[in-house]
């Protein structure tokens, strides 16, 4: 054990344990105010643990793994870390439920260099105030300090998640047939996908520093581009067993995304007249001179949840979608056609 005024030398080459052992105690407890009754083991074991519920049949494991991309350095150069923990946990969150998934448990993992005790709290607290939004357990996870790698500073966050669902009640898309309904769920905002042209779009064409209030949009860059990626789980959970698909809008947009749930012989018809883009979405295009196209393929465009469902299906979908605070609306169908999204107009 070192001794008091011995050097430390792992410090001066840019890693405090001390202080690691500091940040590690209070995110302890931050773990710790997640568990919930499926939670085993104990609070800084080398794994965590959680029990499947009692009383399915066919219990099966949903995982998904992700990051909050670019994101991250919003909140560094804004000085607020405490949305982004919660953004990656809604964002797999909103992964494993478009399977029909419940969440069970969620692992974080937070690299970068210098990173202080109270910014790495603030980091997990977001990610504990999602877990404990979901009832979901906090498992664990790792900081890893990587100085060399990482300039000071600066760090990366990602999550891993896992759910559970009844094997045969999981969404796959085979259910999907002509005449079904498209019924999209509004975004908070860009979610967390499209940062590193949205950061471009600010800083290098309209010239705009993160504090700075984005002219017509009536917010700051910082507050514009930090909202939390939403939930959709108390929204769609009611009527899981009326859905035929659910697609997350992340990276690729409504087009990329919404294909990954068609079946052969199924084509999605999108109707970009029913719905208004967001003012911030318009914004950027016009600023940044982004064709349609490639804000299709890039951005939500203020639409971070479709379902796919029969017409009869409806109205107990916006009911649970109204009940959670969610604007839904009508968006398109699906075509017997080739396997793609098609918009009309």
């Amino acid at each position: 054990m070192s001794q008091p005024g011995e050097s430390r030398q792992y410090a001066a080459a840019g890693v405090d344990l001390a202080g690691a052992e500091s940040a590690k105690e209070r995110i302890g407890r931050l773990v710790a105010g997640t568990r919930t009754p499926l939670t085993a083991g104990r609070v800084g074991a080398f794994g965590g643990m959680v029990r499947i519920p009692p009383g399915m049949r066919n219990p099966t494991l949903v995982m998904s793994t992700d990051g909050v991309g670019t994101k991250v350095l919003v909140a560094q150069q804004a000085g607020r870390f405490d949305t982004v923990g919660e953004c990656l946990v809604n964002h797999s969150v909103n992964d494993i439920l478009v399977h029909g998934a419940r969440p069970l448990a969620f692992m974080d993992y937070i690299a970068g260099a210098g990173l202080g005790i109270e910014m790495l709290a603030d980091i997990v607290e977001g990610v504990a105030r999602g877990c404990r939004a979901h009832g979901m357990d906090l498992a664990g996870g790792e900081t890893a300090q990587m100085p060399g790698l990482y300039a000071e500073g600066h760090f990366d966050l990602a999550g891993t998640i896992v759910g559970v669902v009844e094997e045969d009640a999981a969404l796959h898309g085979d259910a999907v047939v002509p005449g079904d309904v498209l019924l999209g769920y509004a975004s908070s905002g860009l979610h967390t996908n499209g940062y590193t042209l949205a950061r471009k779009i600010a800083a290098q064409d309209l010239g705009l520093g993160i504090h700075d209030e984005w002219p017509g949009l009536g917010q700051s860059v910082a507050d514009a581009f930090l909202a939390v990626h939403r939930s959709y789980a108390r929204a769609v959970t009611p009527v899981f067993d009326r859905m035929h698909a659910l697609a997350h809008i992340t990276g690729g947009g409504i087009p990329g995304n919404l294909v990954r749930v068609l079946p052969a012989g199924c084509q999605a018809v999108v109707d970009p007249a029913s719905w208004e883009w967001p003012p911030i979405f318009r914004l950027m295009q016009e600023a940044g001179k982004v064709s349609t196209d490639e804000m299709r393929d890039v951005f939500n465009l203020g639409v971070g949840l479709i379902a796919v469902l029969p017409e009869g299906a409806l109205s107990a979908a916006e009911a649970a979608a109204a009940a959670d605070g969610v604007p839904t609306w009508v968006m398109g169908r699906i075509e017997a056609g080739p396997q793609g999204v098609r918009f009309t107009g």
